[in-house]
């Protein structure tokens, strides 16, 4: 346990100072995902173990106080057998992030050459959800692209497609990336379209000028020959541009000049490694050995749903209010029940049957009354519903507001600032007439 504390503290050394280092080596970068992934395996097993030692504690006093030799037997049994497991799983994860350090003295030669990037301010450090997670590999190839010269010179337009499913950060990684300051001095304007409007641009010719940077957003796919028309009015027009596409649409990789980034769902050792963060926020996790461990039981659940960094911080935010056991484990039965839930309705995870098939989510579990929500648009010509946020009535349903209501399951702290907002009916006169949810869809606030 000593030593792989100790190689972690290395790892985690190595993987911050690249943080603040301008990769350009894509041999550099796959060796940096490698080490990102060692490291939080590393700490997964590292908690497994510390909570493993307590269980063994709390054990070893039940068998003391218990007169029973058979119950005392038990115990010792079932302790040896998860200790052997533990050792096991301790054994790996060294034994692989030996390896992996092994092979990091050229890395770290070679880092020490990369150019360091301009020191952020402190105050984005300042709240536990203000700052972007992981995406070490990720973040290195974007400013790669954008800092460096097409192979193909300025008559080309460098293109790079960034596809990722709903809520996997894409927008985030961009807003982070362009906010670098070599970004920002290398493009004199940096534009955001939309791809349904994408030959609007057009008409504005001459008030286009210099070197620019294009980001699209797509939420359909795109006609070759608009695109065409598109890419060739931005050749003539800005030598040395580049474009980067963001969708969850895969074909729209057929654009790309280089290779595209995916974006990925966080792995479970990622995602447990940074629920445990925000969820005890200041607090030492070993003195709350139940909670840990039911910790653990949250980043199952949050898997096993795909869950983005929408939910873990949801979740997260609710749990920090109230570090007890009982509240624990009853927003985890609301999380698991509301799974199911949507699941024996839709056979899809939640996130994927609202954002992606269009269907309204029953949310009756987080509630404790008939709900069901669908995105929420702005009508200013109707009066705006009262609202409260997902973390309030996760941990307290009484705040409900009487009637539909805005819930507001979260707003990042970083740019480019995005709010997820949905609209909230009640289904009780469904309930009442025996109807059901399934393969019906429900109006929000009209448009």
């Amino acid at each position: 346990m000593e030593r792989l504390q100790h190689l972690l503290m290395r790892v985690c050394t190595i993987v911050e100072e690249a943080d603040t280092r301008y990769i350009n080596n894509s041999g550099m970068m796959m060796q940096l995902k490698m080490l990102s992934e060692a490291m939080y395996r590393g700490y997964s097993v590292v908690d497994n173990s510390k909570y493993q030692a307590l269980q063994d504690g709390a054990s070893s006093d039940e068998a003391s106080s218990n007169d029973s030799s058979t119950w005392s037997l038990y115990l010792a049994k079932r302790s040896r057998t998860t200790n052997k497991a533990t050792h096991l799983e301790l054994h790996c994860a060294l034994e692989d992030l030996e390896i992996v350090v092994a092979n990091m003295a050229e890395f770290v030669i070679l880092l020490g050459g990369c150019e360091r990037m301009s020191r952020r301010p402190y105050d984005i450090y300042l709240y536990i959800d203000n700052f972007m997670f992981g995406r070490h590999a990720e973040k290195q190839k974007l400013l790669s692209f954008l800092l460096h010269p097409d192979p193909l010179g300025d008559h080309a337009l460098a293109v790079l497609p960034l596809i990722g499913g709903a809520t996997t950060g894409k927008k985030t990684l961009v807003a982070h990336v362009c906010g670098d300051e070599r970004v920002r001095q290398r493009f004199s304007s940096i534009l955001h379209l939309k791809g349904d409007n994408l030959l609007r641009i057009l008409d504005h010719g001459r008030t286009m000028k210099g070197v620019m940077l294009i980001i699209i957003e797509f939420v359909s796919d795109v006609d070759d020959d608009d695109w065409e028309r598109f890419h060739s009015f931005l050749i003539r027009i800005g030598r040395g541009s580049k474009i980067i596409i963001v969708s969850r649409i895969k074909s729209l990789v057929r654009f790309g000049s280089v290779k595209p980034i995916f974006l990925s769902a966080l792995s479970h050792d990622e995602l447990r490694y940074l629920f445990k963060i925000m969820a005890f926020g200041s607090v030492d996790p070993t003195e709350h050995p139940r909670l840990l461990q039911l910790a653990d039981e949250f980043a199952k659940v949050l898997h096993s749903m795909q869950s983005s960094l929408v939910e873990i911080t949801v979740f997260a935010d609710a749990l920090r209010r109230s570090l007890h056991v009982q509240s624990w484990c009853c927003i985890l039965d609301k999380g698991i029940r509301f799974l199911k839930r949507n699941l024996s309705m839709y056979g899809m995870q939640p996130r994927i049957a609202l954002l992606e098939q269009g269907h309204p989510v029953d949310i009756t579990d987080v509630t404790s009354h008939p709900h069901s929500m669908t995105p929420y648009t702005i009508n200013a010509s109707i009066e705006k519903p009262p609202s409260v946020t997902a973390a309030e009535l996760l941990t307290d349903p009484s705040v409900r507001p009487k009637g539909d209501f805005i819930l507001i399951l979260w707003e990042s702290r970083i740019p480019p600032h995005e709010s997820f907002v949905y609209f909230v009916t009640s289904r009780a006169q469904d309930t009442n007439q025996g109807s059901t949810l399934a393969g019906r869809k429900r109006r929000g606030v009209p448009v």
